[in-house]
């Protein structure tokens, strides 16, 4: 039945094929196809354009005209389909594997050639891929009850056992509040709030002054979502040491 509403319409004049807007839709509605972003089906998507803030060029906008209903049954039963046929999210025409969604529940194989493990090799204590904030869709399975990292692009570089004592038992998110878009940061981590069920979640951000924004985008994410989800601050100075943890929400 259709009825007036609010839905994402397509520019294909505009649209590029770069695929950003695929995992940035939580219900699966727009996928890639023949080189151009494409919407499966009218049912499928909410209209509340979560996927606007990842297109480069402009191509999707938010238009009220007559539709199918947007249908919550639809969407689960379509977001169970391609998980069942699919080894993770479709990648992207370009090949890159960056938005293919992959949880590692054994550690891959080392190099025949590489040293044995031993205490001063460590081996990594990521669980999945991608880590990128604007590439994992709230429905990324490996969220579901997940003890969430949220941790600035530099920390892990900055701090030398950033894998033993913050990645171990967690999903990481990673980002950087100065390069990319705050807004699209908030509405990412409110879909990830309503939909996730996180069961706590610990930011690390450099002491610099434009990472500060991280725990303020989370905390803004938590509200968005009508959640109250224990946050923990730490704070890692540029010479690598932590100068600061503490509770943000109890």
């Amino acid at each position: 039945m259709n009825v007036l509403r609010k839905i994402i319409e397509i520019d294909e004049g505009l649209c590029n094929g770069c695929g950003q807007c695929v995992p940035a839709c939580a219900e699966g509605a727009i996928q890639v196809i023949d080189g151009k972003a494409r919407l499966l089906n009218e049912q499928y998507c909410d209209g509340l354009g979560a996927c606007l803030g990842e297109c480069p060029t402009g191509a999707l906008k938010v238009r009220e005209r007559e539709a199918e209903e947007f249908d919550e049954q639809s969407v689960k039963v379509h977001l169970q389909t391609q998980a069942d046929t699919a080894p993770g999210a479709a990648t992207m025409p370009c090949g890159c594997p960056s938005t293919q969604l992959q949880c590692f529940t054994t550690r891959p194989a080392r190099h025949e050639q590489r040293e044995p493990e031993t205490e001063t090799s460590p081996a990594s204590a990521l669980s999945h891929w991608p880590v990128q904030i604007r590439l994992v869709p709230p429905t990324a399975p490996f969220l579901q009850g997940a003890h969430l990292l949220v941790a600035a692009d530099c920390t892990p570089v900055a701090y030398p056992h950033f894998h033993r004592d913050f990645l171990e038992g967690k999903v990481i998110l990673v980002g950087c509040p100065k390069f990319d878009e705050t807004q699209a940061y908030i509405q990412r981590f409110a879909d990830i709030f309503k939909t996730a069920h996180i069961k706590d979640v610990t930011v690390v951000v450099m002491e610099v002054t434009c990472c500060q924004g991280l725990p303020v985008i989370v905390k803004k994410g938590m509200e968005i979502a009508g959640k109250s989800i224990p946050l923990e601050q730490v704070i890692i100075g540029t010479q690598g040491n932590i100068l600061n943890r503490e509770r943000l929400v109890a």
